[in-house]
């Protein structure tokens, strides 16, 4: 029995350690990615690693922070699908904000997400459902084809916040 559950424990810590190491290669990848785009020093990003479209392969979920990608209604946020060693934009959303949601829902076989829609201009903040077309999910979360959400249907909340951003360029 002892070395039932030993071999369970060995196998626990080998799927956190692999899990682990593909975290660790898939951020420094993105952020090989975003500095062919980004030339501010300072900018700064939060991501997430999650299968949005059931294919077995992570997408990037990528906040951006600096002058490059925010104003006064938010910053920008990047869906990212592998492209061999490298990434392509899925989706880049604009005047987003954390918390950002995968919900339940599916459209076009992925997931639906949502952002939080404050500021430049908008009185009251509220939370946007963003739907897949087919090609990408709405560009701007405060005009349709976007939708206030309703009701939050979470099926992971991916972004909580930006105080664990890290600098593209370090």
């Amino acid at each position: 029995m002892f070395r039932f559950i030993s071999g369970i424990f060995i196998l626990i810590l080998m799927a956190n350690s692999t899990f682990a190491d593909i975290q660790e290669s898939d951020e420094s990848s993105l952020k090989d990615y975003l500095q062919t785009f980004s030339s501010d020093k300072n900018a700064r990003f939060v991501a997430a690693f999650r299968d949005l479209n059931s294919d077995g392969v992570n997408e990037a979920i990528v906040y951006l922070l600096g002058n490059e990608w925010c104003g006064s209604g938010g910053c920008n946020t990047l869906i990212l699908s592998r492209d061999g060693n490298t990434w392509r934009i899925v989706s880049n959303i604009t005047i987003s904000r954390p918390p950002i949601l995968i919900l339940k829902g599916i459209t076009n076989r992925w997931h639906d997400i949502g952002v939080l829609v404050q500021g430049g201009g908008v009185k009251t903040s509220y939370e946007a459902e963003l739907s897949f077309d087919g090609k990408s999910y709405p560009r701007n979360p405060s005009v349709p084809p976007a939708k206030r959400m309703e009701e939050t249907t979470l099926f992971d909340n991916v972004i909580i916040s930006t105080k664990d951003a890290k600098l593209i360029w370090r």
